[in-house]
């Protein structure tokens, strides 16, 4: 990702609050033990999984279990809330040594190194939320996957909606 899209990203993220967010649409999509997994992410969040849901579906895919992975995806998040500017030091630390970002992602979620951990390991912590709230295995896969770089092509129906939920996820 570039540096410019990173800074629209933080922009978009402190003006969260002035755009509407129709959580009725991932209502309609999700149980309502996900969907208050949902409803307990950040406004910005919310609004970021709505945009994937919606690029998902202009795309032409309708797959349910895709759909809501796109909607909790990022639900692992919850664990620990850090400002923006902590999110801005992740991004910087992981693209210029990545390494480092994830040796401190890979602790507890404690003191500085909180942002970091959350970055890391926020697939799997929503992943587990999921499974315990009822999520199908393969929205439990593709959240636990949703930051994975497959080797080579998809190589299954998982691989496939994976690829799919990346590449929107990346662009929003």
């Amino acid at each position: 990702m570039g540096a410019v899209y990173r800074i629209w990203q933080g922009l978009r993220a402190l003006t969260s609050w002035l755009r509407p967010v129709d959580d009725a649409q991932a209502g309609q999509l999700l149980t309502p033990d996900l969907y208050a997994l949902y409803r307990g992410m950040r406004r910005s969040e919310r609004q970021h999984s709505l945009r994937v849901l919606r690029d998902l579906r202009a795309a032409g895919h309708t797959d349910p279990d895709l759909l809501a992975a796109a909607l909790l995806h990022d639900v692992g998040k919850c664990r620990a809330r850090f400002g923006v500017a902590a999110k801005t030091l992740v991004v910087l630390v992981r693209a210029v040594a990545p390494g480092l970002y994830r040796r401190w992602g890979s602790g507890p979620a404690r003191g500085w190194r909180t942002p970091f951990a959350v970055s890391v390991q926020h697939p799997a912590w929503g992943a587990e939320m999921v499974a315990r709230a009822g999520g199908s295995p393969l929205v439990v896969e593709l959240i636990a996957r949703h930051q994975d770089r497959l080797d080579g092509p998809p190589r299954s129906e998982a691989d496939r909606l994976l690829v799919a939920l990346q590449a929107v996820d990346n662009n929003n």
